[in-house]
């Protein structure tokens, strides 16, 4: 079950907050992130909400909250705090993907389609938007929807990492894993430490997957 990738977005650029608290709120972050890719979802959810505590109106922290109670088997709760940090952050990528994700898991496919055909209408130019409804394609099985979604994404935005994402997991489906194997390090060369894409360009390359060579 997809549940999103925790990224780590350290929580001010909040008025008021700065220097000492500041520092406090980096290490209860760090340390939520640390946990939560050790598999203690427990413990990281309780070092991001005592960040939660300093800085109530970030919305990375409700998406770390969030990503803790989903793999907690919290699904409301999680729900809950996604749907926070979308409302005070409404492009925050990771999260909207994540919310989409648990709408879907939840059998709540139609909600999750209205909310993204909603986003599309409000942000026409956002590649993150392309790339969730092509998200949505692939998992009904319309591969020739999705990679028209994400094409589109992508020439809206070729960095976005989650249109890189979605359309190396197309490449994969495809049987072309040197295509999604150039995908995922693209991904990491803006995001190193995603525990996800490394998880897969491992495995890619555990089977022998190499780059595309020149036509």
């Amino acid at each position: 079950m997809e549940r999103g990738a925790l990224i780590l977005i350290l929580a001010c650029g909040l008025a008021g907050c700065a220097g000492p608290a500041q520092e406090r709120i980096n290490d209860y972050n760090q340390d939520g992130v640390h946990l939560f890719r050790t598999g203690d979802y427990r413990s990281a959810l309780e070092s991001f909400q005592a960040a939660q505590k300093l800085a109530p109106e970030d919305p990375a922290l409700f998406y770390n909250v969030g990503q803790c109670y989903d793999h907690l088997g919290n699904p409301a709760l999680a729900e809950r705090n996604y749907t926070e940090c979308v409302q005070r952050a409404a492009n925050h990528g990771e999260c909207r993907h994540a919310l989409t994700s648990l709408l879907v898991r939840t059998g709540r496919r139609d909600e999750a389609e209205r909310m993204v055909q909603a986003w599309l209408v409000r942000e026409p130019q956002k590649a993150a938007a392309y790339a969730e409804d092509g998200w949505l394609a692939l998992q009904a099985g319309d591969l020739p929807r999705a990679h028209a979604r994400l094409q589109q994404a992508l020439d809206l935005d070729p960095h976005e990492p989650r249109v890189l994402i979605e359309l190396a997991r197309i490449y994969e489906t495809t049987q072309r894993p040197d295509r999604a194997v150039a995908l995922y390090e693209r991904v990491l060369e803006r995001d190193p430490n995603n525990p996800d894409v490394i998880k897969r360009l491992n495995l890619l390359r555990s089977q022998g997957a190499g780059r595309p060579q020149p036509d």
